[in-house]
């Protein structure tokens, strides 16, 4: 881990794990993307990185995750929102907050074969983005 202070990445604040896993989430999206051969991947990006389609994910994600991930899940998902997008519910938002702070909290821990994993199931079946492109 780059920063040596901080040996735990449970003790990140939810916030801050959330802040990351946005990152990481979406670097995983453009790769999906891009290996796609989609011609505007930073357009058709935006699609993927919304409260909704990131809720859809975790409705997917939810029966794989182990207790200590659902816990850093649960955890980012019930930091206090003070404000909701107008293109999502409070829920949504918050189960995206709760999966990008998962995200976070893998990234930081050296799971990126955990992190592919997930991202891949989310995207196997169907595409979350699917309803958004119609």
């Amino acid at each position: 881990m780059v920063n040596d202070r901080i040996n735990d990445p449970s003790q990140v604040s939810s916030a801050g794990l959330a802040y990351l896993g946005d990152c990481v989430y979406e670097l995983y999206v453009r790769e999906y993307l891009v290996l796609k051969g989609v011609s505007r991947p930073s357009v058709e990006s935006l699609k993927y990185v919304t409260a909704h389609v990131q809720s859809r994910v975790v409705e997917i994600l939810l029966p794989m995750l182990t207790e200590e991930e659902m816990t850093e899940f649960r955890r980012g998902r019930n930091n206090g929102h003070t404000s909701v997008p107008k293109s999502s519910t409070p829920a949504e938002y918050r189960r995206a907050t709760g999966l990008e702070s998962l995200f976070g909290w893998l990234y930081l821990n050296g799971r990126h074969d955990r992190l592919r994993e997930l991202f891949t199931a989310a995207f196997a079946e169907t595409d979350p983005a699917a309803e958004e492109t119609e």
